[in-house]
């Protein structure tokens, strides 16, 4: 470890950086009065530049920088430093070629250093690296040592690093011993680490497969042996839902709540019999998740380009009329309404919302959860909204004729009607409320614009490379090398930031069919949808593979990104 006093000025290139004398005095004095890290101070400074910190104080330490894709390459020691103490200490010990890597997040933790040296006869050589990438690291490696490997096998290995799932913090969940309980312990607690949206159970002929729909895409978690084990971990869903355990041949649906880290978290179970059994599907309903995610419910936050949010706006903010938000399941569509509600909503109108459920709960404003069990359907809550005189209504989706029709009369008598609907695009929305039976003439008058999205998964920041594209890729998504002259393509090549996936995060993407009169005198003539097109092409509409491919030009996403997520058009 280097004489601080006598240390060199250094100057990082990238980030401006300077670790001076004066400098690491001055850090040392910080730290102190406020009881922390030295290292835990220079984060504090300079939050946006860790990796930026990472080169500087390697520089100045004279250690190598490893990242999480290098960790890869190289054998974890727990048998010298168990997976609970590197969790607790975060810090490895790694082998590669022989040598052991010391790898630490904090240079200046001269205790860490002695106390890992304790623990090997070798001499260590030590790595910095950036603290989210060795957190990183160890959660990938907990997948394989946590206590899920005693459940796969009776009589396995155990318990390789003394864990089990006795640890995880479900008040509300029942820890037991029995085998069924600690996997769907385990699976919830992993799913909610990723993120996922979803988890899904799926009975096999030897057991039991689970996946998470993790950024909107499955990848696959893991795969249990036994078909009884399988059986009883959808039986423990049935219990915690409150489902019939002994009915096996029908769908049912059900929900339950469990808490961690201090919050409730909704779960609905969806259980579907199938030809091995039966199959689970658990959605996440984390009402929390969705503002530590976005930072605040406002549209700005949501990513959307400002040509897009300027158009929205201008919709929500008109004083009646129906506005149509539409896209598949998990595209966005509510948390679009919520940004779109929180920035109208400035205590002068009475806003009320009916939805299925309540996924974030917006202050000032009456929400109301659909209840179908006590009769509470969309069309007879919407009904009772309107005699509670309100000014805004959002309907959390139009599933049927009776509540499309209360919704048209709702914004065609002074109401402004915000709502989703299931449909691919802006144009197949008319197809959908024709096949209702509605009025088109009624439908179109009442209706002020439709908004369609998706969300496209986002390149790695950190693992994000450029790329040319041969002939067969691009023959395969139906473009040439004509169609991407001037775009800068890049993918992600895998990292501990993005799980190995190449993808971090997600940007939304919107097709804004604004109706005016000549739009609507062409739905209420039935014209073909080409004509539609290109009327609404005229007056600025853009389609989504127009707008995801503006993303792929700029390099924020992938081609295979914008065929997943767009139909060609």
């Amino acid at each position: 470890m280097p004489e601080t006093d006598g240390a060199q000025a250094l100057l990082h290139q990238e980030s401006g950086l300077v670790f001076d004398t004066t400098t690491l005095r001055d850090l040392r004095a910080a730290a102190r009065v406020a009881g922390r890290s030295v290292i835990t101070e220079i984060e504090e400074r300079h939050p946006e530049q860790g990796r930026a910190v990472v080169a500087a104080l390697a520089a100045m330490f004279s250690w190598p920088v490893i990242e999480t894709a290098d960790m890869d390459l190289t054998t974890p020691l727990f048998s010298l430093l168990p997976l609970a103490d590197a969790m607790q200490r975060q810090a490895l010990l790694l082998e590669q070629a022989g040598n052991v890597l010391a790898v630490v997040g904090d240079p200046f933790d001269a205790d860490l250093q002695t106390w890992l040296g304790a623990r090997c006869s070798k001499p260590l050589c030590f790595h910095l690296a950036l603290r989210a990438d060795i957190q990183a690291y160890l959660s990938k490696q907990e997948q394989y040592v946590r206590a899920v490997d005693n459940i796969v096998a009776d009589g396995g290995d155990g318990d390789r690093d003394g864990r089990s799932a006795e640890v995880l913090s479900f008040a509300s969940l029942n820890v037991a011993s029995s085998p069924a309980v600690r996997l769907v312990n385990s699976t919830l607690y992993d799913a909610l680490k990723a993120a996922a949206s979803d988890i899904h159970l799926e009975s096999t002929t030897s057991g039991l497969t689970i996946k998470y729909r993790i950024d909107g895409v499955l990848d696959h978690a893991r795969s249990i042996a036994g078909r009884e084990l399988a059986g009883q971990v959808i039986s423990r869903l049935k219990v915690l839902a409150e489902l019939d355990i002994s009915e096996r041949r029908t769908p049912q649906d059900g929900s339950f709540r469990v808490e961690s880290s201090g919050r409730d978290i909704d779960l609905r179970v969806s259980i579907m019999p199938s030809i091995h059994g039966e199959d689970a599907v658990i959605r996440i309903l984390d009402k929390r998740a969705m503002i530590e995610s976005y930072g605040s419910l406002s549209l700005e936050a949501l990513g959307f380009d400002e040509q897009s949010l300027r158009t929205l706006r201008r919709l929500a903010d008109e004083p009646y009329g129906m506005l149509l938000v539409t896209g598949p399941t998990g595209s966005g569509k509510t948390t679009t309404l919520y940004g779109a509600l929180t920035e109208v909503n400035n205590g002068r109108d009475k806003i009320i919302t009916i939805e299925d459920p309540v996924e974030y709960q917006l202050p000032g404003i009456l929400q109301i959860p659909v209840n179908d069990k006590k009769g509470l359907t969309f069309a007879r809550g919407l009904r009772s909204i309107l005699r509670h005189d309100p000014d805004k209504i959002m309907v959390g989706e139009i599933r049927d004729r009776e509540t499309a029709e209360i919704a048209v009369q709702s914004a065609l008598t002074g109401h402004l009607v915000l709502t989703t609907v299931h449909a691919n695009n802006v144009f197949d929305v008319f197809g959908r409320f024709t096949h209702m039976g509605i009025d088109p003439y009624a439908f179109v008058s009442a209706l002020n614009g439709i908004w369609a999205q998706r969300l496209v998964r986002n390149n790695c920041p950190h693992c994000a490379v450029d790329i040319a594209p041969d002939a067969a890729q691009l023959e395969r998504l139906g473009m040439s090398a004509i169609d991407v002259t001037g775009f800068r393509l890049r993918a992600g090549t895998g990292c501990g930031d993005c799980r190995g996936t190449g993808y971090k995060g997600r940007t939304a993407i919107a097709e804004i069919l604004s109706l005016n009169d000549e739009i609507r005198e062409l739905i209420v003539e039935k014209a073909p949808v080409r004509q539609i097109k290109d009327a609404a092409a005229r007056h600025g509409t853009r389609s989504l593979r127009e707008v995801a491919l503006d993303l792929a030009r700029r390099g924020v996403t992938t081609l295979e990104e914008v065929k997943r997520v767009t139909l060609q058009s």
